[in-house]
């Protein structure tokens, strides 16, 4: 059995803000790096906003081609509002991703689409900001595939320092 691996790629992201939140949801949903293209965030990224710091362990890097970035052996996942896209609910997550977000002002284009194994979109009302995205889909992950415990020591563990709830049923 191979080891589970989500590697995150960006088209072109428009904010640091979103950048700032897909390096949390990898985070939190053990993503092992992200990559991105565009000057969009290069330009702005002083004004990033990870606020847990995780790319001290996750790396984010620029490239020019995301093809050329895809993991060895990786499904390439497209993440995308597309016509005849797999809804989320109904998609079985590869055990070695490449997950591929367009960027929040535009699509992906058919050059990636060509490369790419699956497209799979995110049934809203709307259309969900690019960080939110990639929580969902990151989230959707976890919960299918396992990797995480549901336990009292999985809350204590994730929570920040300002946090010590407790709750008893009455």
């Amino acid at each position: 059995m191979s080891k589970q691996q989500a590697v995150i790629g960006l088209l072109n992201p428009k904010s640091p803000t979103n950048v700032g939140g897909v390096l949390r949801a990898a985070g939190c949903y053990d993503a092992q790096q992200v990559f991105f293209t565009g000057n969009r965030y290069l330009n702005a990224q002083k004004f990033h906003t990870d606020t847990k710091n995780v790319v001290e362990r996750i790396s984010l890097t620029a490239t020019d081609n995301l093809e050329k970035v895809k993991p060895q052996g990786a499904t390439v996942v497209v993440i995308e509002l597309i016509e005849g896209a797999t809804p989320l609910p109904e998609f079985t997550h590869p055990e070695n991703a490449f997950y591929v977000f367009g960027p929040e002002d535009g699509s992906v284009s058919k050059d990636v689409l060509k490369w790419a194994d699956e497209v799979v979109y995110i049934p809203t009302i709307g259309c969900m900001n690019l960080a939110a995205t990639c929580n969902v889909v990151l989230y959707d992950r976890l919960a299918k595939l396992g990797g995480v415990e549901s336990s009292d020591t999985t809350i204590i563990n994730s929570r920040d320092t300002n946090n010590k709830m407790k709750w008893e049923k009455a």
